[in-house]
């Protein structure tokens, strides 16, 4: 992560100078002036680094946001803070808020400060910060440092110790001793520019970790990645396949190229003119930075997409551009990879897939967009055309989508409040589909008379067209404490947002919503099915998609009413009687085939070409039948082979006779047939796909019975 010193910066400042008692300079930032254009800024996600109080017995580190510091430290003595390289209007709104501006305060050494020189010294090695989550077989773990150097992986079955040096020089030790034996010998790490990973092998597979450290505690320099943290029953396919495309990703890691030239910029500072360069990567970025006189602070992540729900077009800017890929299903149901690029933009009007709601569709200046993911602060969208950094561009949403998850998610939280208000239960998870939506519920069942007063409850809430708003809360709020949810990420920093529908819930949620329950139109509860661990999935629509079902049931009863010659109300007892009659037929032309196959056994042993080779071919019949037929014959001195089916297709084959001769040709003939099978006691039967090589069949059994004529 590149670095801004801030006291070789003091002279750009307008700063109240202040001294603590540690005899740290506390500059009060009333404005920060940098002579630099804001159309020029850099993204990368740093994040301010802010200092409040400096006590006498310690140093920088511990002072700032837990989630930035073990990013903050010393620099050849001085004091480091890392400042975000793209900040814009919007994305101050979307970064993470620790302070109001007036509240931010920047520490910066005293050049005469013998008391902070001894406390950078303590600071020489520090924590280098670190994600993990969990899978079935497997426990990630990311060590987040850039540009590392001499790195130092030690692995053992019970702790991990990991070392390296940043790009400043700075010394990072990290030693974790883990929550339960792993395999050691089976773990890997890799390595990139931006990171480390560890993909470490547990002991226990499909034993759940519900911490990374053996004790229950959580260091400061520790989070849990809940960009990758999901409900892993039954995911070790997928977890297997990740670790093997995230490894393959990593060894495509581009390195640094040298800075580009910098001739072209223009001078339109206010006094100074400094100009900061920083190192240019093979993903695409704006060329060197300029920072225009801004003071900023930030709010809660909050995108265009989550601020106006209803907005079908935006304009904003490109961030950078990098080659990426995505896994997708193809049209055969296999997995393909798709090779293309991860667009980032100042601010996005698609909301990337979190909360049980899916990502949205759309197009930027009419290229299509994939997929929306999140990464920290920032959406990346998946294009498979590039954009250039720096480019202004309309983006657009697909619009039915959208409003379809908007009315499936608000729908979701209105069934929720009113379950658990009628009945008390609680909902622990829900889906959205893509032709229906599921509620997990924490109760083994719900009763139909139950089922049916949610439904009624829910649409009178429709009607009574009661208002949605989201808003914004402080943690320290006491307002909080009444909002539903199911707890906050341990890295979340800044405001709460929440999600009220008026006098019947308030709830924690980053998903796009209806303002209006009027906009849901009609909420179907198709029933219920019996769910994992003693749970209930309630199934359910909203909005379009009840429309949708409708239109395809009346089609479908229109159909129906066409075939069966009754109208709908008749439909069911017409189908039950032809069901009834078909299992009649069935019965009927069964016994008729075992008449037919006693009667074929008799006319075939009593036949003047019996012995030797006898077969048989009929295009009606099964396995039973050709059974039937073998038994009545009963010889074990012939070779019957019997086959039904189509002549030249499909169909299913059997072969009787002396039992050694019959287990060394069974499988033969199955491959000259191109099919499989198995047998004992004297017969070998299976299915065949070429019934057309039946000849061939009939060619090497009477080679086997006259090995003579197979030698002429």
């Amino acid at each position: 992560m590149e670095h801004l010193i801030v006291n070789q910066a003091l002279s750009l400042l307008s700063i109240d100078k202040q001294v603590n008692e540690a005899g740290i300079v506390i500059p009060c930032v009333s404005s920060i002036v940098w002579p630099w254009p804001w159309s020029q800024w850099v993204c990368h996600p740093f994040l301010i680094c802010t200092f409040l109080e400096t006590p006498r017995s310690k140093g920088l580190q511990g002072l700032c946001s837990p989630t930035v510091s073990p990013e903050c430290g010393p620099l050849d003595g001085r004091a480091v803070s890392h400042w975000p390289l793209n900040p814009s209007p919007d994305r101050i709104r979307r970064s993470s808020c620790w302070g109001r501006p007036k509240d931010l305060k920047i520490a910066v050494l005293a050049s005469d400060s013998k008391c902070h020189r001894a406390a950078g010294a303590a600071m020489a090695r520090q924590h280098a910060r670190t994600l993990w989550y969990d899978r079935p077989k497997y426990v990630f773990m990311e060590f987040c440092v850039e540009d590392s150097t001499d790195v130092h992986v030690l692995l053992e079955d019970h702790r991990i110790v990991f070392s390296c040096k940043n790009a400043d020089g700075v010394e990072l030790y990290n030693e974790i001793e883990f929550y339960a034996k792993v395999n050691s010998k089976d773990s890997q790490d890799k390595r990139s520019g931006r990171s480390i990973t560890c993909f470490v092998r547990k002991w226990k597979e499909k034993v759940a970790w519900p911490r990374l450290t053996k004790e229950d505690i959580k260091p400061v320099w520790l989070s849990v990645d809940f960009d990758n943290w999901r409900d892993w029953e039954g995911d070790e396919e997928v977890e297997l396949a990740q670790v093997e495309h995230y490894a393959e990703l990593l060894k495509k890691v581009s390195t640094k190229r040298p800075p580009p030239a910098m001739d072209d910029l223009d001078d339109d500072s206010d006094s100074g003119d400094a100009t900061k360069t920083l190192p240019y990567y093979d993903c695409p970025l704006p060329v060197p930075v300029r920072l225009r006189a801004v003071f900023f602070s930030c709010a809660a992540m909050a995108f265009q997409c989550q601020r106006d729900s209803y907005a079908r077009e935006f304009t904003t800017t490109v961030v950078s551009c990098c080659p990426a890929e995505l896994q997708t299903e193809g049209s055969n149901g296999k997995k393909e990879v798709l090779s293309g690029f991860h667009v980032v933009l100042e601010d996005t009007l698609l909301f990337p897939e979190g909360g049980g709601q899916p990502d949205d569709r759309g197009t930027i200046n009419d290229i299509s967009v994939l997929r929306v993911t999140r990464r920290g602060a920032q959406a990346d969208h998946f294009t498979q055309t590039p954009l250039t950094p720096g480019t202004e561009v309309q983006v657009r949403v697909d619009w039915e989508r959208r409003f379809d998850h908007m009315q499936q998610h608000s729908g979701q939280h209105l069934i929720t409040a009113v379950a658990d208000h009628l009945f008390g239960v609680k909902t622990t998870s829900w889906e959205l589909g893509r032709l229906r939506s599921v509620i997990e519920l924490d109760r083994p069942s719900l009763t139909a008379e139950q089922v049916a007063a949610i439904e009624q409850s829910v649409n009178e809430k429709i009607r009574d067209r009661l208002p949605v708003n989201v808003r914004e809360l402080s943690l320290d709020d006491p307002e909080v404490e009444q909002v539903r949810g199911r707890g906050l990420p341990d890295d979340h920093a800044g405001p709460i947002r929440v999600v009220t529908i008026k006098s019947v819930d308030s709830n924690m949620c980053c998903g796009t919503h209806v303002s209006n329950l009027s906009d849901l139109q009609v909420i179907k509860i198709l029933g219920t099915e019996k769910g994992k661990k003693n749970k209930t999935n309630l199934i359910f629509l909203a909005g379009n998609r009840v429309l949708k079902w409708m239109e395809r049931s009346h089609g479908t009863e229109k159909a129906l009413t066409a075939l069966l010659k009754c109208g709908a109300e008749d439909h069911v007892e017409a189908v039950k009687k032809l069901q009834n009659s078909s299992k009649l037929l069935q019965k009927n032309n069964l016994n008729l085939l075992r008449d037919l196959a006693v009667h074929i056994a008799h006319s075939l042993r009593t036949s003047p070409d019996w012995g030797g080779v006898v077969t048989l071919h009929r295009k009606e019949g099964d396995s039973e039948f050709m059974n039937i037929i073998a038994n009545e014959i009963g010889s074990e001195e012939t070779f019957l082979f019997l086959t039904v089916g189509d002549e030249k297709g499909a169909g299913l084959f059997l072969l009787a006779g002396p039992t050694e001769a019959v287990e060394t040709l069974g499988p033969r003939v199955a491959e000259v047939l191109e099919g499989k099978g198995a047998g004992k006691k004297g017969r070998f039967q299976g299915k065949a796909t070429k019934m057309s090589r039946r000849a061939e069949v009939q060619v090497l059994l009477q080679d086997y019975i006259n090995p003579q004529n197979a030698e002429e």
